[in-house]
């Protein structure tokens, strides 16, 4: 786990925000007609609703957090699918802890 590359992801509140409501897709999202929303993911074009953005906003937030390992996206149909990669975020707090 790279540190620098998540830090600065994390430096964003909207992107902060989406890694919150996809600790608990469930409580924040509706459910979708593909793919479920904890085992594949939240659909970026729900994400883009709730969040108030538009699509290509959204899908930069999205490749700086896939970029930095804490989501992993996953194509379902013509949609992209987005979920926490709670593996990695242990191993950055982890890196966080073990480095100062």
């Amino acid at each position: 786990m790279s540190v620098v590359p998540a830090l600065k992801a994390l430096g964003n509140e909207r992107r902060l925000q989406i890694l919150e409501w996809l600790k608990d897709p469930r409580a924040h999202f509706r459910p979708q007609v593909d793919g479920d929303l904890v085992d594949d993911g939240v659909c970026a074009v729900l994400i883009a609703e709730k969040l108030g953005v538009s699509q290509p906003t959204l899908s930069e937030h999205m490749r700086i957090l896939v970029d930095a390992g804490l989501v992993r996206p996953k194509r379902i149909k013509q949609w992209t699918f987005y979920r926490r990669d709670e593996a990695a975020i242990a191993a950055l707090k982890t890196a966080l802890t073990a480095d100062l």
